[in-house]
């Protein structure tokens, strides 16, 4: 009778016992199955591996709750809840504005971000500033996205106001459309507007749909809180520690039009700074056969030539070497100025040769810049689409128009190296090319004479990221 008592309790105990909750599941396996999208406002490849503001903020929360990020991107937007609500991810994290129709699907987290929504429309066309200046007109935006709610809302006020939903776009191509003119207007918020105007500096703000929108992480409905609490607790110490603000100032700092050569200060900076690396300079530009002031060049739109630069992706000194191509060169210190020169120097010889034989000069030192700044598979895939376009892939002026396509997912979809900030590497060679520009013309009484390698111009006038994301 004992016996069977005991037994009786045993089972009766074993199957009132608590099941694991989701934060016991996802910590048992070991991994956090996140979906995300390839935008630059979520996540994507960059030169020094993963990057965006998602995978900032999801990378760190794996990382608090000890575990490995496993990442899978969406094609489309509606794919973001489907895959929560199915079980096939543990979180959306791909800058989801929180909306009552949404959240009848799936449970938000704690907000990280605000945002307002924006009608956009091209500078010259006449500023819309009224929902009756929208009637009749062309008006486009991504379907799936919470833009869609918005003019539904408005809908209900003036019946008359339609538009199209455009399932397979993304915004880079509706804002390149609204630039083109081939439709008037499209709908974006203010972060992703304050990143796109970089590319497409044509595009204005019409006037402000909705203020005070919430981004937060989507999770599965269920009566388990446990993973939606820790990431509430993230979110608080983030927030306490200033990780928050630093993800944001990274990705969303730059708000004003990209700053072209400022011509004063670089003058002036000549005169002050460089006479104290200059002698570093010629030598590391004698040793790898390159221009001394195409590395100064280099140098000041890396750093202004401060060897205690350092970036918020972890790259430091005069040259920004990342610490995985420092230890590729064998520099041991990054910020000092001579090897971080040395380096620098070398780094751009590699990349010159590894670029194809049918480059030549003075394209080929612009393709190998552009490379030093985005990275060598983004302009290989720029220029392989420069050659589908029916253009010529070996010349810089045909694939620097063509490297801002790696914003747009029609694009990028189908290269190799996926999203990348391609207006970036155009603004950067620009850039480069005129410091050196002045910087020719600066030196042109002092004996300087370009090096073997020099192109023939006519111009005158880090936190850990070993935990990298994969698709499951």
């Amino acid at each position: 009778m004992r016996w069977g008592l005991i037994i009786c309790c045993s089972v009766f105990m074993a199957t009132c016992a608590q099941p694991p909750s989701l934060l016991d599941e996802i910590v048992s396996l070991g991994e956090l199955r996140v979906i995300t999208r390839n935008s630059p406002t979520t996540f994507y490849t960059g030169s020094n591996g993963p990057e965006g503001p998602e995978y900032d903020l999801v990378m760190g929360f794996a990382n608090f709750i000890g575990v490995q990020l496993k990442l899978k991107t969406a094609d489309r937007f509606s794919d973001l809840l489907a895959a929560v609500e199915s079980g096939r991810s543990h979180i959306a994290a791909a800058g989801l504005t929180i909306t009552p129709e949404r959240a009848a699907r799936v449970d938000f987290g704690p907000s990280y971000h605000d945002v307002r929504q924006y009608l956009i429309y091209k500078l010259g066309t006449g500023r819309p500033r009224t929902v009756e200046d929208l009637l009749g007109k062309k008006l486009e935006v991504v379907s799936g996205t919470s833009y869609v709610e918005t003019l539904e809302n408005i809908q209900s006020l003036h019946p008359e106001l339609v538009w199209t939903e455009n399932p397979h776009a993304d915004l880079a191509e509706l804002l390149a459309r609204v630039s083109s003119q081939e439709i008037d207007y499209t709908i974006a918020d203010s972060s992703l507007f304050k990143v796109y105007r970089n590319y497409v500096p044509e595009i204005r703000i019409g006037f402000e749909l909705t203020m005070g929108d919430s981004l937060a992480w989507a999770f599965p409905k269920r009566h388990d809180r446990s993973l939606m609490e820790r990431a509430e607790q993230y979110v608080e110490f983030i927030r306490k520690n200033g990780d928050l603000d630093r993800v944001k100032d990274r990705y969303y700092g730059h708000t004003k039009q990209f700053d072209y050569v400022g011509t004063r200060r670089f003058i002036r900076d000549y005169n002050s700074i460089l006479p104290r690396y200059r002698h570093i300079f010629e030598r590391a530009a004698k040793n790898q056969k390159v221009d001394w002031r195409l590395l100064a060049a280099i140098g000041y739109q890396e750093s202004h030539w401060d060897p205690m630069a350092i970036s918020p992706t972890g790259v430091r000194g005069i040259m920004m070497l990342t610490k995985n191509t420092a230890n590729v060169l064998g520099i041991e210190d990054r910020v000092d100025p001579t090897q971080s020169i040395q380096g620098g120097a070398q780094y751009l010889k590699k990349i010159k040769a590894r670029l194809p034989a049918t480059i030549k000069e003075p394209d080929r030192t612009w393709f190998a810049l552009a490379s030093y700044n985005v990275g060598y598979g983004h302009v290989q895939d720029a220029r392989i689409i420069t050659e589908q376009l029916g253009k010529e892939m070996d010349l810089w002026a045909h694939v620097k128009n063509n490297l801002p396509l790696l914003t747009q997912h029609n694009w990028y979809s189908k290269t190799k190296h996926g999203y990348a900030r391609g207006w970036e590497p155009v603004m950067y060679v620009e850039n480069i090319r005129n410091y050196y520009d002045i910087l020719i013309w600066l030196t042109e009484d002092d004996g300087s004479e370009p090096d073997i390698d020099a192109p023939t111009v006519a111009m005158h006038g880090e936190k850990n990221r070993q935990n990298v994301p994969f698709l499951f």
